[in-house]
């Protein structure tokens, strides 16, 4: 059997290392020209009121700053999409926006020549602002543990296509981090351990010096943990089995709270829809009595409310989590 990426007889490799490369090696998924906008919606390509939110959180974190200059961080950036609808928001508002791509695609032709463009975190203590994640840590490549038929969480192998089996017994930092945030209590139960997501948002906090984090994903809490994981993959808008040949998305929820413990352990969780809801986003209609005193102003606004709608809805955009955690003279 070959490899749909690197052209290589396949191999039994772990799930994080299969799915580095199948995401992120040569002609990997997410470095494709498309770019995730082709394959899956995120909240970023559903509605500009998204950005628009992002935009007044980045004017809070400004103030508590006391600064008009402030940077804007965006980890797993696309196609710079957020970036360049935040730019757009912040226009004319008296902030001076310092932004910044995090993505290892390469940059996009066109790009506002604004936007620094980077395939790595800034460097610990350099950012004074708001580094926003959003969608990123689910795709932070993690190894896949599953209890065997005598109770013990042995690491899950994976070839190219997708076929799994059981390998050796998970140990050391793996093993303590189930036992701490994802105990593996009967056959056949499977868990993501999430250490790297933990190392991956420890060093995104640690790049500021002063305001906040906020990571926004697919996420789950110690005690309601999916008992058999939630690895899935994701092609041209549609849910397929997570198969690591590059050929689809390859993603897991993310623990939210061992990330926030990572962090620095003082950080708030909230749903996306009550977030939202803070920064002014809300699905509530407008009042008929506007259909017939400004007609056009009415169809926008019924618009608009149909994209809150959708960002706050409850089985979907709207139960993402967001963590965010404040550093340096913000978080008072």
């Amino acid at each position: 059997m070959t490899d749909d990426v690197t052209g290589e007889t396949c191999q039994w490799q772990g799930w994080r290392e299969a799915t580095e490369r199948a995401l992120y090696g040569p002609g990997g998924f997410y470095l494709r020209p498309e770019g995730p906008a082709g394959h899956f919606r995120t909240s970023v390509h559903a509605s500009a009121l998204f950005a628009g939110a992002v935009a007044r959180l980045l004017g809070e974190v400004a103030d508590e700053l006391g600064t008009a200059g402030v940077d804007l961080v965006d980890v797993g950036a696309g196609r710079g999409e957020l970036l360049t609808a935040v730019l757009a928001a912040t226009a004319g508002t008296g902030l001076d926006v310092r932004a910044y791509a995090v993505e290892r695609a390469a940059r996009p032709a066109g790009l506002d020549e604004r936007i620094v463009w980077a395939d790595r975190l800034p460097e610990p203590g350099s950012v004074r602002g708001l580094l926003f994640a959003n969608e990123w840590l689910d795709n932070v490549p993690v190894d896949v543990a599953e209890a065997d038929a005598a109770g013990v969480a042995r690491y899950v192998e994976v070839r190219a296509d997708g076929t799994e089996r059981l390998a050796a017994p998970v140990a050391g930092p793996d093993a303590e981090w189930l036992a701490r945030w994802w105990p593996l209590r009967e056959p056949g139960a499977r868990a993501e351990i999430g250490r790297p997501r933990d190392a991956a948002w420890a060093a995104a906090v640690g790049s500021l010096a002063a305001g906040r984090a906020v990571a926004v994903d697919y996420g789950h809490v110690r005690d309601s943990r999916p008992p058999f994981g939630t690895l899935t993959g994701f092609r041209a808008g549609r849910e397929v089995p997570p198969v690591p040949d590059g050929g689809c998305d390859v993603t897991a929820h993310v623990a939210v709270d061992a990330c926030a413990a990572a962090g620095g352990g003082d950080g708030e969780l909230l749903t996306q829809r009550e977030a939202l809801h803070r920064l002014g986003v809300s699905g509530g209609r407008p009042p008929l009595s506007m259909a017939s005193a400004d007609p056009a102003g009415y169809v926008r606004a019924l618009a608009s409310a149909g994209e809150a709608a959708e960002l706050t809805a409850r089985g979907g955009l709207g139960d993402f989590h967001w963590l965010v955690q404040r550093v340096g003279p913000a978080a008072g």
